[in-house]
């Protein structure tokens, strides 16, 4: 297990990257994030990395721009030379026909690895996401909806999941058909055989995941299928958590290792373009335990510079005071207003890395995935590397940077959905 690098992976966004780095590093798979296909000088710097990820953002991209882009970063992962290529995807599986679209990644990962098959594995029981003949669960507090039903996701402004029957969902995205090894395969322990009948036959092949019997055997097909090419696999951090349950099970994996205490530190800079129900709670939550809050207008926001600077110098001055402020464009999905999401994203990116240089704060929390991939350029991240979870798939993370003024700070990059209501007080604790 440590002649070759195990695995590569290029994340749909930047939240979802540092999912897959947190499932793999707790359980002893040293990773490294980095924001552009790394070196090998780059690789030299982490001698003990046995995986690497990319952080990107084709999850609110075109397929347009995916047949574009996607093809020479998938050539440089297979450079790296790993056993496996994963393209993340967000265990929601967001995505349609012109946003996101996995079927077109899929089918362009697919050509550049030069493989009859793609497995594909979506739930992670890990994270409360359950795939069951095909159909797609999610749990909110204490109930599991069908994701069509889910009260979040199918009311998602750009990517509303209307069927949860994932075949079906990927059918509106490509022309690929896609077959199941299902949970009564995986449960009787013949995943592995179900996947090599239907491997013959079908370009896509799903793996229901519902416990860790369905999980553990899920990674074993997708293991015992590597070769000597890498294999390029799609979907969410379920993937890592098949092949983690499958390489424990076979004794390849040492004692997890022990983690570094994060301190607490007396500011945390949270930036916010989230407009999910759950980063509302937060926010709520953060502002009645002595978070000063900074509400933006985001139409204003991206319409002219008036409103960046009223926001600079509101978030500026609470920093100065020894306060935390939280930066927001949306206390919830009541208070979205249609605008440019991107351009949100990208100014709320700047934002944040304007007032972590000006402030010296050594703790940052970003809200939102493309917020989070904008607040990482604007910072001058090279990589990643976690410190320790706090939410799970939203670890805190150390800064790689030759910025001076970056390299060595803190952070830590949420989903919408991510993380309970004290979330932000906890990361500011370090509890």
């Amino acid at each position: 297990m440590t002649n070759r690098l195990l695995l590569t992976y290029y994340g749909d966004d930047f939240t979802g990257s540092t999912d897959v780095m947190e499932a793999l590093t707790v359980h002893g798979v040293p990773t490294v994030l980095f924001l552009q296909p790394p070196s090998l000088d780059d690789l030299r710097r982490f001698p003990d990395c046995q995986a690497v990820g990319v952080a990107g953002v084709s999850r609110s991209q075109s397929p347009t721009w995916m047949r574009e882009h996607l093809p020479p970063m998938f050539a440089a992962l297979r450079e790296l030379g790993a056993r496996l290529c994963h393209y993340k995807v967000c265990s929601t599986f967001d995505s349609s026909p012109t946003h996101g679209s996995i079927g077109c990644a899929v089918e362009v990962g697919r050509q550049a690895f030069g493989n009859g098959t793609v497995p594909l594995v979506v739930g992670a029981p890990a994270l409360r996401r359950y795939v069951v003949f095909g159909n797609l669960f999610a749990s909110v507090q204490d109930e599991t909806h069908r994701l069509d039903r889910h009260p979040t996701m199918s009311r998602h402004p750009v990517t509303p999941m209307r069927e949860s029957d994932l075949r079906r969902h990927l059918a509106q995205q490509t022309s690929l058909p896609c077959g199941l090894v299902d949970v009564l395969q995986l449960q009787a322990g013949s995943g592995l055989e179900g996947y090599r009948r239907l491997a013959g036959q079908m370009p896509l092949v799903l793996f229901d995941t519902l416990d860790a019997a369905s999980v553990r055997e899920a990674g074993r097909a997708i293991w015992e299928s590597c070769g000597q090419a890498p294999l390029f696999v799609a979907g969410s951090s379920g993937v890592e958590y098949a092949l983690i349950a499958w390489w424990q099970a076979q004794g390849l994996l040492g004692p997890a290792p022990a983690l570094p205490v994060a301190k607490p530190v007396d500011r945390l800079l949270v930036v916010s373009g989230s407009c999910s129900p759950g980063t509302g709670e937060q926010i709520r939550w953060a502002l009645q335990h002595g978070f000063a809050g900074v509400a933006v207008d985001p139409v204003r926001f991206v319409s002219g510079e008036g409103e960046c600077e009223r926001v600079r110098q509101l978030a500026g001055a609470v920093l100065a005071q020894g306060q935390s402020p939280v930066v927001y464009t949306a206390a919830g999905p009541a208070d979205v207003v249609n605008s440019d999401g991107q351009r949100i994203g990208e100014r709320l990116g700047s934002l944040a890395a304007e007032l972590a240089r000006r402030s010296g704060v050594d703790r940052i929390l970003i809200a939102g995935g493309d917020t989070s991939g904008h607040a990482g350029r604007a910072l001058g991240i090279q990589a990643l590397t976690m410190v320790r979870p706090f939410a799970p798939g939203s670890p805190l993370c150390r800064i790689w940077s030759d910025d001076p003024s970056v390299d060595g700070r803190e952070i830590l990059l949420k989903g919408g959905q991510v993380g309970g209501e004290s979330l932000f007080g906890q990361v500011r604790a370090g509890a």
